[in-house]
């Protein structure tokens, strides 16, 4: 089941599980980021405002901030499997989304075995503003500690991340002031 939810104080929406917890009401979360987590799991739904990247190919943009968020996990290996688009067929300013699904290697905590992660990314250029909006689902395949998903689980989420990505509107432009 899904909620509509409120982000960056309602000047962006989108619909999400209705079970996911408020990182922020656990911990610290940037005032660039709303960080959402699935109760029992190491699940974790990201929507971070970024300084828009200057590249020739939308494509090529994703890919960057994929590659930019492997180098923060310090992933011993990352791959893209695959970059779509999903039009904005609702009628108002929000941009198209480019979505990626891919991999990464992470070594967590002071495990010797890295992780395996997938990565769901949907990123949002508003041109305008020089802004790129990202929404990032990271997806534990593999785990050292247990916390992986099952098949079930991971169904689940790509169907919750597929959601979020396809309602995501922005409201008020204002925010990326």
């Amino acid at each position: 089941m899904s909620v509509r939810r409120d982000l960056f104080g309602g000047a962006v929406v989108a619909d999400t599980p209705n079970n996911l917890i408020d990182a922020s009401d656990l911990r610290q979360v940037p005032d660039t980021q709303e960080v959402f987590v699935y109760p029992n799991s190491s699940v974790s739904i990201i929507f971070e405002i970024l300084q828009r990247v200057q590249v020739s190919q939308s494509d090529d943009a994703i890919r960057f901030h994929f590659n930019s968020l492997a180098h923060d996990n310090s992933a011993s290996s990352a791959k893209v499997e695959s970059v779509s688009v999903i039009p904005n067929d609702r009628g108002d300013d929000t941009p198209l989304a480019i979505v990626l699904r891919g991999e990464q290697s992470v070594q967590k905590f002071n495990y010797s075995t890295p992780d395996t992660v997938m990565i769901l990314m949907a990123l949002f250029r508003i041109e305008s503003k020089s802004v790129d909006l990202v929404a990032t689902c990271n997806v534990p395949l593999q785990a050292v500690d247990g916390g992986a998903v099952s098949n079930r689980e991971l169904e689940n989420v790509q169907r919750d991340f597929d959601t979020v990505v396809r309602t995501l509107r922005v409201v008020d432009f204002g925010l990326f002031a």
